[in-house]
């Protein structure tokens, strides 16, 4: 599913017009992306969990040279789906 094909079923099901149903998906992940941007996490009880996770500095082989190089430490988003949303997608 696209963000335009979500749009549609938040205006279908909501009875929104297309515009306004957009405005919505777009403040949606606009306050998520925000949140994680803070270093805080996003809880949406019954579909799951969104944060900030932490990576390591690691050693890994460049492709191209087949040389050894240091990736460094980073952040990386992460979600992990709730109890709810992992029995709808179960069953």
């Amino acid at each position: 599913m696209t963000k335009t094909e979500l749009i549609s079923v938040v205006a279908d099901k909501t009875d929104l017009k297309k515009k306004d149903a957009e405005a919505a998906v777009n403040a949606v992940v606009a306050a998520i992306t925000e949140t994680l941007a803070s270093g805080e996490k996003v809880s949406i009880v019954g579909f799951g969990t969104f944060e900030v996770r932490d990576r390591k500095e690691k050693q890994v082989i460049n492709p191209q040279t087949k040389k050894m190089m240091t990736a460094p430490a980073s952040k990386a988003p992460a979600f992990k789906a709730g109890q709810a949303l992992k029995n709808a997608v179960n069953k």
